[in-house]
């Protein structure tokens, strides 16, 4: 019936937040607008999968979810999204400048 992916069993409010106000992020899907995004439509294209943005807000959803306003450079937009539609930009600048030796198994979301 629907494609929705539901986090039930998920509270993210127990800990602190994943990212901090003014942290450089990097988008790792593609985000379309669900209708809540004004003056867009529907299903239109809002954030690419590797844009890159600052944290400018921080809140919260549903008492489950933080979610973190971001401010996208490339197209000048500010959504809001869930901390697993993000990753830490400034992380992987620092591991690419010092990369380790260690086996590891990376995942990549499309």
């Amino acid at each position: 019936m629907s494609n929705f992916i539901r986090d039930d069993g998920i509270v993210e409010l127990t800990g602190p937040p994943r990212f901090e106000y003014g942290e450089k992020v990097r988008a790792r899907l593609t985000v379309r607008n669900d209708g809540t995004f004004p003056g867009k439509d529907i299903g239109e294209l809002l954030v690419k999968k590797g844009e890159i943005g600052y944290v400018v807000s921080i809140g919260t959803f549903l008492q489950q979810f933080y979610i973190y306003g971001v401010e996208f450079l490339s197209s000048g937009r500010r959504v809001g999204m869930k901390g697993k539609e993000l990753e830490s930009a400034e992380a992987r600048q620092s591991e690419e400048k010092n990369p380790t030796n260690c086996a590891g198994r990376s995942e990549v979301e499309s």
